[in-house]
């Protein structure tokens, strides 16, 4: 493999911090790697180094002549006064671009539904985002450097760009080089991973579940001591190995001695306990949206907004932990605030049990503004001094050591926190409010991978009824037990299959939507897709006859086992393996229900 570009003994202080000693390493064709290591241990300051966006105070890096680096900042570096068309192509005609089907293919993945004559200052973060990404990607560079890419986008967005990465080139040509917190996309893009701590930068073969696993090893072999930094990667290395098999393909070592590490580790989360738990401190009714619409309301002068929701019902059982997915704009963040009770629903009712007491971790962090002046653990001891997490008893200081903040950091003031340390603190202070229904929008942004394995430790042992928005996958695998998406549509839909099927639901309706109309496709000299005869179009309209009737029974059997549900959960003595066994049956309706609306929209298709 061709050397590309590397660096050579560099190293760079920021005040009495020395982020980078001595650090040699290279990039190589071929190569996809990703970084990983906690907030301020260096990461954006090595990628910024090898692209040459910064000098070294010591060491050099080097580049062969030919080689063309792209490289996306964090930052927002676009001109705010340009039309998106211009920022994203230059002054290219269409004609130029458009010819090319790679670009057109980048388009249609990042920047489709982007206004491309409006100014690129009225667009909104996540499009300002993709349409960084989108200029990045339509140049021919031979390395892409990539700092949080995933920040901003959707599930769909982070899924499509995957795939781009995995394609853009053959598997001998070109190399990126990518630092995001988003485990799933770490797993999916990457052969190798770079750590970077202590001021070095240590490489482990494989994507993020491999990484796990030899640092695991690597610190059984070095008879470490740090244990309570052991116990949170033994506890993620046993996810990893009980989850899908899909995760542990890739690593290229032994693994015998990793399995004999985690033999003793128990499951993330004792179900059953936890539910218990959670009955114990909810009571039998938690919250119900029956029937529920929700239009936004106007502002002076717009039109009419259409609605978000139509006619959904949605009800949460005690310990529930549903993750939510769904594109921009469907509605995510206002269900959170519908069941917070910050919103009132247009039509239908919210009934909330009389003990709930929820909590809602918002993707803004102004409720930090009040405790500005004081110090991270001043923060949590105005709550309370001892607290019970997962039926062990830790104080103050214990609690704010387990989300990361050290023993210096947690006599910090707010005010001198980092975003992501802000975060965590916002998390924490939710926490120790001891809500039973805690709602999370976008709680992975600005967080390491070291420290949302130790929010999701916290979330294991916490007996509440949880429900969380977000685009990170392997979050929402982690630690939501089912998940439900938004399509746009005003519905809510249950997903069996997980992310995966979400992803297919979105490719069918977008199918649907790009299919030719009855109009264009009579100038083309017929109303029907190519083959579809007289005999076709009969069998489609028997066949959607034969749906809706499939799908008003499946409705019914759907409404039957809520109710069931409903009376199972509210009995004096709730029996858990029924919950369980109508849960099970109920997933099984949704199922076949996605499958029939699968079903009929190919049969409406041929009759348009």
């Amino acid at each position: 493999m061709a050397h590309l570009l590397g660096a050579e003994n560099i190293s760079i202080t920021f005040g009495t911090r020395t982020v980078l000693d001595s650090v040699s390493l290279g990039l190589n064709e071929g190569d996809r790697i990703g970084m990983v290591g906690r907030n301020g241990d260096g990461k954006s300051t090595l990628m910024r180094l090898l692209a040459r966006r910064m000098a070294p105070d010591s060491g050099r890096v080097t580049m062969r002549g030919d080689v063309n680096v792209g490289y996306l900042d964090q930052q927002d570096v676009l001109d705010g006064d340009l039309p998106v068309g211009v920022a994203i192509v230059g002054e290219a005609a269409d004609h130029e671009w458009a010819s090319n089907p790679r670009i057109r293919e980048i388009m249609a993945g990042l920047v489709e539904d982007v206004d491309w004559h409006a100014q690129v200052s009225s667009l909104s973060g996540g499009q300002r985002r993709r349409v960084a990404l989108a200029k990045l990607l339509i140049e021919p560079h031979d390395v892409i450097m990539l700092d949080e890419p995933t920040n901003h986008l959707d599930v769909e967005g982070v899924a499509w760009l995957a795939e781009h990465l995995k394609q853009r080139w053959r598997p001998s040509d070109g190399a990126f080089l990518v630092v995001t917190h988003d485990r799933w996309f770490l797993d999916e893009v990457c052969t190798r991973t770079w750590e970077v701590h202590d001021g070095m930068v240590e490489p482990f073969d494989g994507g993020y579940a491999a990484y796990v696993l030899a640092r695991a090893e690597r610190d059984r072999m070095a008879a470490v001591v740090e244990s309570k930094r052991q116990q949170l990667v033994k506890k993620e290395l046993a996810w990893l190995r009980r989850g899908a098999p899909a995760r542990t393909a890739k690593p290229k070592f032994r693994i015998e001695a990793a399995n004999e590490l985690i033999a003793d580790v128990p499951a993330p989360r004792d179900t059953l306990a936890l539910a218990k738990m959670a009955t114990a401190r909810l009571g039998k009714d938690v919250i119900d949206l029956e029937h529920v619409s929700y239009t936004p309301p106007a502002r002076p002068g717009d039109r009419q907004q259409a609605p978000l929701f139509d006619n959904i019902t949605l009800r949460l059982a005690p310990g529930e932990r549903v993750g939510v997915v769904g594109i921009n704009g469907a509605g995510k963040s206002t269900l959170l605030h519908l069941l917070n009770g910050d919103i009132q629903p247009t039509a239908g009712r919210i009934k909330r049990g009389k003990t709930v007491k929820t909590a809602m971790l918002t993707q803004e962090v102004r409720e930090l503004d009040e405790v500005m002046d004081l110090r991270v653990i001043e923060v949590i001891q105005r709550e309370r001094q001892v607290f019970n997490v997962g039926g062990r008893e830790l104080s103050a200081g214990q609690l704010v050591e387990q989300l990361g903040f050290t023993n210096q950091k947690q006599w910090t003031p707010v005010r001198d926190l980092s975003g992501g340390e802000r975060r965590r603190l916002q998390l924490l202070r939710l926490l120790v409010g001891e809500p039973n229904v805690l709602m999370l929008d976008e709680p992975t942004n600005d967080l390491d991978t070291d420290t949302l394995a130790a929010v999701e430790d916290v979330l294991d042992g916490w007996p509440g009824t949880l429900v969380v928005v977000s685009h990170d996958r392997y979050l929402l695998e982690r630690v939501t037990d089912h998940q439900i998406a938004l399509l746009g549509d005003g519905k809510l839909r249950g997903l069996p299959g997980g992310v995966d099927q979400y992803l297919q639901l979105r490719q069918a309706v977008l199918a649907v939507a790009v299919s030719p109309s009855p109009a264009a496709a009579g100038a083309a000299g017929s109303s029907a897709p190519p083959g579809a005869g007289e005999a076709e179009k009969r069998q489609a309209r028997k066949d959607l006859n034969r749906i809706e009737r499939q799908l008003g029974k499946l409705g019914q059997q759907k409404e039957k086992l809520q109710v069931q549900m409903h009376e199972a959960g509210s009995a004096a003595e709730v029996d858990f393996d029924l919950l369980a066994e109508l849960n099970r049956k109920l997933q099984e309706v949704a199922a076949e229900e996605e499958s029939l609306e699968l079903e009929w929209l190919e049969a409406s298709e041929i009759l348009e």
